[in-house]
Parts: C-alpha cells; structure tokens; sequence
C-alpha cells in the first residue's frame, strides 16, 4: 500500500471517458490483514495487524486497526500503545505468496500484458481486451468482482492514461473502490494533490519545496524551471516537472519467459551509508533463499540492481561455481557486488537482490564434494522453525529492526517473482 498523501480533492468524479484510459492499477487493500481476516473471519470487524508479535515492525494493519493509528512500518510497542485491544497476528509468507498467485492469474485470464510490481499490486494494459470484457472501467468492475469472490480479498483500481496516474487513482479509490481518470482529466486531477503525491517526493523532498511554496503538483508545475533545478538537481527536476505534466511513456511491461527470485525495496529517503544497505542486503538474501528452498530451486547468478536519488540505476552481476539457495551464499556474492558500486552523497533510492538462471535441485545439480554445509543445514532449521510456529518465530539476530530502519521497513512494495 502507497504511503503517499492523498487528498479529498482527488476522491471524487473525474468524468466516464475512458476511451483512452486503458492502463489499470489494482492494489489489495491491506493485503496481508485481508488475508488473515479472510481466513479468520471472526477477526473482520476487530482491529488487528501483522508482523512481529512482541518486537519489530508492523507489516499490515486493517483498516479498523488504522482508525486507532497503527500503521505499517510502526514498531509493535507503538502500535500496542495507539491500540491497547489490538490482535497481532504473525507474518505467513506462504499463505500470502499463495493468495496472490491467484489474483495474479486472474489478472493473466483477461490480459497477457500484467507487469507484477509486489505481491499485492500490478499494472495491467486492457487495450487488447476492450472485446471480450469490455470498457476499462466495465474491466476494472469485472477484476475487483472476481477477486472479491473468488479469492475472498478487497482490492482498489485506478484508471487512467498514463502508470504514474493510474497509481494514484488506485490509492484514491482505498479502501476497496476504483476512481477513473479520464485522459482529458489527468492535469486538473494531478494539479490538485499534495506534492508529496508525485512519484519520487519524499518528506525530505517534500519538506524542501514547501519551503519555497511548491505545495501542490500544480505549483511545481507552474514553479519556475530553472529554480526547480537549482532546489532538487537536473536530473529529479526534470523527472518531476514531466510527471507533474501527466508525461510518462513509460508501458506496461510484461514478465520475461526467463524465471527469477528478485526482491526490491525503495526508500522515501535515500541511502547514503554503506551500514544501513547492508542489512537490507541481508534480508533480500534470506527472502529469496527461503523462496527458492521452498520451491526446491537453485540459482547461478545473482544481480544487484541500484536506482540513485536522480532515478538513473545500475545493475552488478556475479555468477556463482556451483548454484545455491543458501543466503549466506548469496549475501556475500551481494556484498562485494555492492562493494563495487560508488555510493554518492546524494544517496540510493533502491536496491534490489535477483537469483536468476534457476534449476530443480532434483534435476542433476551437481553438490561439491566436501562441501561445508553449516549454513545450509541452518537455513534449513529456520524454515523447519517458521513453517511450524509461524514467519516471525525465528530470524538470524542481524536482522531484528532498530529504531533507524523501522521507518523504512514495508514501504518498499517487495517484488517477488514466484
């Protein structure tokens, strides 16, 4: 779920032109708490979140949770403190990796053009399907629909043009409504909102044009270029005042046929110290190792993809002697990867870990001889652990949250490639 302001400007009629609307995007409304409620329904009109039962962070909370305050990214003490009565419930990964498994081939039956973002959102192109199912609004009705039936889980639709306003209409329309863009609408839509709506504005960001009276989209838009320049840097303000126009070329893009494990994280705030990526490092590591084990799967290459604060990015890649699913393995091919790559003052806004090159563990891989398998059999331990008493029972103590990298923590939007 987006972080990013919305506004009661944006939540409302647009129009129903949507004609030259055809791109949709469609996020669950609190994905891991609808799941949880879904499975447990007694819990529906409770408050309740998911993470850490005692320590950590909060992964999701429920709308009724959110009424209190509670927030996902909030350390658990917090939450338990703005929600005395609150149900907190641990993280099941799998159960969740299974649920959107489903939506996502629900999305595959109406479109082949799906571009999977996270486990619980996606962009969709419709233009092909305007025969057999419809209008992108009648589709969005259609998807929102066969979700809620089939799958049993709330979901919100944006509509609109362009990716970047499509996914701001989707937070618009939480929780589980769909808002239209019409094309023509999209300035007057963008216009209104807050700056820190617009794709690549964080607090800091944000707090920085407020300053100089850039509080909405519209006065960026209007805000004298070269000024815009001299605040946020040549390469964001461009980025910026294309946005704030309603220009993004970007297309919806399709998975490629090649499988992969990848996990990415993005940051309001970039990044600029090499402590503070290592453990995030750390963590995509165990995500994919514990994905791939759990899919009986190694993997050969391993890619490090960087995106800095002005949005350009570069990828790293290390190939391995022998393939593996054991995170240490892979932490350490990500280290030194990450080693290579100059860090500037200005920060990373994302970092992302892929195992790529994937085959059956059963299908003739063949084991060193004499290898040390210490990490392996511990790894393994942990999934025994998990699998038994849940996602939050056991974690390697580097990865247990501070209070630094709490603030970061879940608004990244994981994408997992299953």
């Amino acid at each position: 779920m987006s972080r990013a302001p919305r506004s009661q400007k944006g939540r409302q009629y647009w129009g129903d032109d949507d004609s030259q609307s055809p791109i949709l995007h469609i996020d669950m409304d609190a994905f891991f708490a609808s799941v949880e409620i879904m499975d447990n329904p007694e819990l529906a009109d409770k408050p309740i979140a998911v993470g850490g039962l005692h320590r950590g962070v909060v992964s999701a909370a429920s709308y009724a949770a959110r009424a209190f305050g509670v927030q996902s990214a909030m350390p658990v003490g917090l939450a338990y403190q703005k929600c005395p009565q609150l149900t907190m419930l641990p993280v099941r990964m799998e159960r969740y990796v299974e649920v959107s498994r489903h939506i996502m081939s629900i999305f595959h039956e109406i479109t082949p053009h799906v571009e999977k973002l996270s486990i619980d959102e996606a962009f969709l192109d419709v233009s092909s399907a305007y025969r057999l199912f419809g209008t992108p609004v009648q589709i969005g009705h259609l998807l929102r629909s066969r979700i809620r039936e089939e799958v049993g889980v709330p979901a919100s639709v944006g509509i609109a043009a362009t990716k970047h306003i499509a996914k701001i209409a989707s937070a618009h329309a939480k929780p589980d409504g769909l808002l239209l863009i019409p094309k023509s609408a999209s300035l007057d839509f963008l216009h209104v909102l807050p700056i820190g709506a617009l794709w690549g504005v964080g607090e800091k960001t944000g707090a920085k044009l407020e300053l100089n009276a850039i509080e909405t989209i519209g006065d960026l838009a209007h805000h004298d270029f070269e000024d815009l320049v001299r605040l946020v840097g040549s390469a964001q303000a461009y980025h910026l005042y294309d946005l704030a126009w309603g220009r993004d070329g970007r297309e919806v893009v399709v998975e490629r046929a090649e499988k992969s494990l990848g996990v990415e994280r993005t940051f309001y705030e970039p990044l600029s110290e090499r402590d503070d990526i290592l453990p995030i490092l750390l963590a995509q590591a165990h995500e994919i190792a514990r994905r791939a084990r759990a899919g009986e799967e190694v993997g050969s290459t391993l890619v490090l993809k960087v995106r800095f604060a002005d949005f350009s990015s570069l990828s790293r890649s290390v190939t391995f002697t022998q393939a593996t699913n054991v995170a240490g393995d892979m932490y350490e091919a990500a280290v030194r990867l990450l080693d290579s790559v100059t860090i500037p003052t200005s920060g990373i806004r994302l970092i992302g870990l892929r195992l790529q090159k994937l085959t059956r563990t059963h299908e003739g891989v063949q084991l060193v001889l004499g290898g040390d398998t210490r990490r392996a059999d511990a790894e393994n331990v942990l999934d025994d652990v998990r699998a038994r008493f849940g996602e939050a029972a056991a974690t390697p103590a580097t990865l247990l949250p501070s209070e630094k990298s709490v603030q970061d923590m879940n608004s990244d939007k994981n994408n997992v490639t299953p």
